[in-house]
């Protein structure tokens, strides 16, 4: 060995993507081991020591690491003295660019203690193994990486959570981590959220009221419960309601009860940058968690903020028709108007594009009128609703049209019934084996026979009743919707709830004209059909 003296720096890693073993392998037995060795080496001496806690060895873009560089580059440092070959890195193509070009270039020394490695020994045979073992070592996190991307995966196919702090509104299952319970508090934050969106607040206002009555925001609410929460975002001493907080929560499904996960991952385990994946990938499960906002408000939600809808700057809410009012000839939206003339107050609603003067027809619609047509609209639709959910009830309740159920009943009952009479059959089996009118090996056959009939009777009782079932909650969603207009059925007013609830927009025509077209209108030409297609004598029949 040469009489050099060496300037030191002990550098130690630990990572637990790695799958690193915190006992064997912590930062204090790694500096002790390398202490032990480097007692024994007085030709060395130690002026740095550099620990990287917490980092993958994948990539060598560590802030510990890089420091140990600059003192090499500056020539403090011209030794470096690793546990082994796994601490320094687990990429095997750059671990081997630095021991076997950087370093040398540099001058620098090289040891790895476990691995019986020291670059200052030219002729240790062990060299020509230094590139197999990088070769192990990332193919060890490689395979690690594989295993915990597998059992991510299978969790989030089941439903269950693996994000670090749950959703606000939510907090995680003591007992199960990955399961979400209702946060008793912050879900009526969320709730309020939606409910002040439906009644026309936007988002900015919603936050300004947030911060007016003290709610505390997601991430101040996560700190006051202990949670150790960091960001790079935080702009002033204390986080604040923001518009883009509020929409984080107006756009998230997971209130619906529906749990989306992996909208973004990394490449590979090389590649730490993450990067969001096609909707496709996405894995989605329904009833994952207890909703906290129904899935109707959810959708009414989404609808309301793809709509252009402002408000007046001494407004807090919007108006009831903004955003839903359309000019019947061009299709732009209608601009309401307010002026006064003398004691009286007069507003009215008027084509963008005609005010703008880039043509379309001279019409309008005074704001009185328009209420009026609207409500008569609403009573109108609601009655028909009515009156065509009470006709196809009562269709469905004749007895001709409840067959299919009974049908699916006859079927069982006869399954059940085969059930018994072959379990008769393989009661009788012993006997007639015992009497000698069958032998052993009938026995054991019509044995096996009796009971895969039993099993194949039991399987088509199950398959049937899942259809029958299934046939049931179709025929209730199909009628779910009526629900929505029943509420409505003593209307007086029109408010903005009754219309974003009811109307999907209003046309508005010359001459004061309106056309409504409401929510559900698919739902609605459905019903239309299934009533068009009873006989006349059955109508006939129902209305005596």
């Amino acid at each position: 060995m040469s009489n050099k003296i060496y300037n030191a720096c002990i550098y130690a890693r630990l990572s637990r993507d790695d799958g690193d073993k915190l006992e064997s392998d912590s930062i204090t037995n790694q500096k002790a081991l390398i202490r032990d060795f480097l007692s024994k080496h007085p030709e060395i001496h130690v002026v740095s020591e550099k620990t990287d806690d917490g980092y993958s060895g994948v990539n060598f873009d560590r802030p510990a690491f890089q420091e140990m560089m600059d003192e090499i580059r500056s020539g403090k440092v011209n030794c470096v003295v690793v546990k082994d070959l796994s601490r320094f890195g687990r990429n095997y193509i750059e671990a081997g660019n630095y021991i076997e070009r950087v370093f040398p270039f540099m001058g620098v020394r090289f040891i790895a203690i476990n691995d019986s490695y020291d670059s200052l020994d030219k002729n240790q045979s062990d060299s020509l193994i230094i590139p197999f073992k990088n070769l192990i070592n990332d193919a060890y996190c490689k395979d690690i990486s594989v295993k915990i991307r597998s059992q991510l995966e299978i969790k989030r196919k089941k439903g269950q959570f693996i994000g670090a702090f749950a959703v606000y509104g939510y907090l995680k299952d003591e007992e199960d981590h990955n399961k979400l319970v209702v946060d008793t508090y912050a879900s009526e934050v969320v709730r309020a959220i939606f409910k002040w969106k439906l009644e026309g607040m936007s988002q900015g206002r919603i936050a300004d009221k947030l911060n007016m009555q003290g709610v505390l925001c997601p991430m101040e609410y996560k700190i006051s419960l202990g949670m150790k929460v960091q960001t790079n975002f935080r702009v002033h001493k204390k986080a604040m309601w923001s518009p883009v907080s509020v929409t984080r929560i107006l756009t998230n499904e997971i209130y619906t009860g529906v749990l989306v996960q992996g909208k973004s991952g990394t490449p590979n385990y090389k590649i730490k940058k993450v990067m969001p994946k096609d909707v496709e990938e996405w894995i989605r499960v329904e009833d994952s968690h207890p909703a906290i906002v129904a899935r109707r408000n959810f959708d009414t939600v989404q609808k309301i903020m793809q709509r252009d809808i402002r408000i007046a700057p001494a407004e807090e809410k919007v108006y009831p028709f903004s955003g839903y009012l359309k000019c019947a000839d061009c299709g732009q939206n209608m601009v309401r108007k307010h002026y006064t003339a003398g004691d009286k107050e007069y507003t009215y609603f008027i084509c963008s594009t005609r005010k703008a003067k880039k043509g379309c027809s001279t019409h309008n619609i005074d704001e009185e009128t328009l209420m009026a047509s609207v409500l008569n609209a609403i009573k109108s639709h609601i009655d028909m609703v009515l009156e065509a959910e009470q006709l196809l009830e009562m269709v469905e309740s004749l007895p001709e049209n409840q067959q299919n159920v009974f049908n699916y009943d006859a079927q069982i009952v006869k399954l059940k019934e085969e059930i018994e009479r072959n379990k008769n059959f393989k009661l009788k089996l012993y006997e007639n084996l015992q009497e000698g009118m069958i032998g052993q090996d009938e026995y054991f056959l019509f044995k096996k026979s009796y009971a895969m009939k039993i099993q194949e009777a039991e399987h088509a009782i199950a398959a049937i009743k899942a259809e029958r079932e299934q046939m049931v909650n179709n025929n209730r969603k199909q009628l779910s919707w009526t629900e929505v207009f029943k509420q409505y059925q003593n209307i007086t007013e029109v408010t903005r709830n009754v219309v974003v609830d009811l109307i999907d927009h209003i046309e508005i025509m010359e001459g004061k004209g309106i056309h409504v077209v409401f929510r559900y209108h698919d739902n609605w030409d459905k019903l239309i059909a299934a009533i068009s297609s009873i006989p006349a004598d059955m109508k006939s029949q129902m209305a005596v």
